[in-house]
């Protein structure tokens, strides 16, 4: 298949999913860069010890950056099929929604922080489990009805 009829073919659930999985790529990339992730030196593998801190506000680490790239990954891939774009958003915005709670619950000072997260990731995580989730299902219910 040539990239203008794949580019035609794609709906807008499967376009949806595959910009948040090139935008978790890119998060995941720029998060091993200095200068756009301040204090990198400080960078960790994981935990809340790590002092790095993409675009100064999100708390980062080797393993948060990682998590990033492999979302990305996983965006991207299942983006390929109207099912797989809606799992990817459905059940990627529920992770999401599960890391905020997570984020909520535990003290950001302490081990269980191993990802790590601050306060700003908690807002972050939040708005992207209410996205994708609403992506998913809106999206997912209008291919539906045009399937039908």
């Amino acid at each position: 298949m040539n990239a203008s009829h794949t580019t035609a073919t794609r709906s807008p659930l499967q376009l949806a999913a595959l910009v948040m999985g090139v935008v978790f790529l890119l998060v995941g990339v720029l998060g091993f860069i200095p200068g756009i992730t301040t204090d990198y030196g400080a960078m960790r593998f994981a935990g809340h010890e790590s002092g790095a801190h993409l675009l100064g506000v999100f708390q980062v680490s080797i393993l948060h950056n990682i998590v990033h790239l492999l979302f990305g990954i996983a965006g991207v891939a299942l983006a390929r099929s109207w099912a797989g774009a809606r799992n990817f958003l459905i059940v990627g915005g529920a992770i999401y929604a599960l890391l905020w709670l997570y984020g909520l619950l535990i003290d950001h000072g302490s081990p269980a922080n191993f990802v790590p997260l601050n306060t700003a990731d908690n807002w972050l995580h939040l708005i992207l489990a209410v996205v994708m989730i609403a992506l998913g299902v809106l999206l997912g219910r209008r291919a539906a009805a045009t399937r039908r």
